[in-house]
């Protein structure tokens, strides 16, 4: 599971070669001057491995699991945790107007603050399950939606600690995407202490288990 959360978002190494680079009249990097500039770390052909975003990530001084990596893949429309096309990187880079490591370094601020728009956050939440998702499965790997929920909801959420326990001692072993989009409406709407949680609501049965179980829980 870390592996892959290392691999979060399958960049590239750079080696960047002494070429101008020339912007559209559109504001947008041609994606023929990034493959120019980008030498690519791979294991077979147009394909981004994860010793890429460790190169990339060490370069822009980040943590791979930082939630900015993830708001790129999105914005790069990445399909797949763990393989990064090439075709995905150099059209969105393009459309990013990044060049260099360090021109995306100069927008790692900006792409960050989008995470505080609440319509943005939820397209990107729902972007997340079918990014981490196994594409021959309909649900997502618990373990990996846990890991997930704790990049996306850590400084929002404060009972994701006692969900992610409730979780941990459940039988679940995948979760749907109704179940993960309500999540995100529980975390919105919900308060802390549960008060106004209707219990005839039209909840997935996780939430509904998991509030039984935390109001069995006092400690919590």
């Amino acid at each position: 599971m870390q592996v892959q959360l290392q691999s979060f978002i399958l960049f590239c190494s750079h080696k960047y070669k002494h070429k101008k680079t020339e912007i559209n009249a559109d504001g947008t990097i041609n994606p023929h001057d990034i493959v120019c500039n980008i030498s690519f770390l791979s294991d077979e052909p147009d394909i981004i491995g994860p010793d890429g975003i460790q190169k990339l990530c060490k370069d822009l001084h980040l943590d791979p699991e930082d939630i900015v990596m993830l708001v790129v893949a999105w914005k790069l429309n990445a399909e797949n945790l763990g393989f990064f096309k090439f075709s995905e990187w150099s059209t969105g880079m393009g459309s990013l107007q990044c060049d260099s490591t360090k021109k995306l370094q100069s927008k790692l601020k900006s792409l960050k603050s989008l995470i505080n728009d609440p319509v943005v956050f939820k397209k990107m939440y729902r972007y997340a399950f079918d990014f981490c998702r196994n594409k021959d499965q309909r649900s997502l790997d618990i373990d990996m939606a846990m890991e997930m929920l704790k990049i996306l909801l850590s400084e929002s959420w404060t009972l994701l600690d006692p969900f992610v326990e409730f979780i941990e001692q459940s039988d679940y072993k995948v979760i749907n995407k109704d179940q993960w989009c309500n999540v995100l409406e529980f975390c919105r709407t919900v308060k802390s202490d549960l008060s106004n949680y209707d219990v005839d609501g039209a909840w997935p049965v996780m939430l509904d288990e998991f509030v039984e179980w935390f109001n069995n829980h006092p400690k919590m």
